[in-house]
């Protein structure tokens, strides 16, 4: 898994918990918590961080996961504003994720293995978004678009209809979006 993950997962604990908080977090986990953003590191780290967290934090690892990617998706739109300057709400922003935002990580950084998205009609509503990951971090990718909506200011709701950690071959969700007027 590249870095910058784990990068995103450090600037949400040490947010909330400090600098120290982290340090605990990283000690209980039993790993090193040095991370590059282009390094490449064992996916395992990022499960002993979240049990970890979990356990110190006293919540439940899948609220853990989705709030961590809500938070990831605002330090993505600070850290490359780029991907997001061009849209103006949640649903043209994810209808980018495989041919735009995932399409240049995969140019740039050969060895990763970001996730694939794809959308059943695109203008439906609720938007039917498919994710399919060798690493089923599907409740990290649930936060995730639950974060852009908070990042174009649209209240927008996440349900899952499918999972690959119940056998399916992918997760699907469904995304309600509140349509900016």
């Amino acid at each position: 898994m590249k870095g910058i993950i784990f990068n995103l997962v450090q600037d949400a604990i040490t947010r909330d918990h400090g600098e120290d908080g982290w340090d605990d977090l990283v000690d209980s986990a039993g790993i090193s918590g040095t991370y590059t953003a282009l390094g490449n590191y064992p996916d395992a780290d990022l499960s002993r961080i979240v049990t970890a967290g979990a356990d110190a934090f006293g919540v439940p690892v899948p609220e853990l996961v989705r709030a961590v990617g809500r938070d990831a998706l605002m330090g993505l739109s600070v850290r490359y504003p780029h991907f997001f300057e061009p849209h103006d709400d949640v649903r043209s922003f994810v209808l980018t994720l495989n041919e735009v935002i995932h399409a240049e990580v995969r140019k740039l950084h050969a060895d990763s293995d970001p996730p694939d998205f794809w959308f059943d009609d695109p203008a439906a509503q609720p938007l039917t978004v498919h994710y399919r990951s060798r690493r089923q971090l599907c409740l990290l990718a649930e936060g995730m678009l639950e974060g852009a909506g908070g990042y174009f200011g649209q209240d927008v709701t996440v349900t899952q209809t499918s999972c690959m950690a119940d056998g399916h071959d992918h997760c699907t969700f469904l995304l309600q979006i509140q349509e900016q007027e």
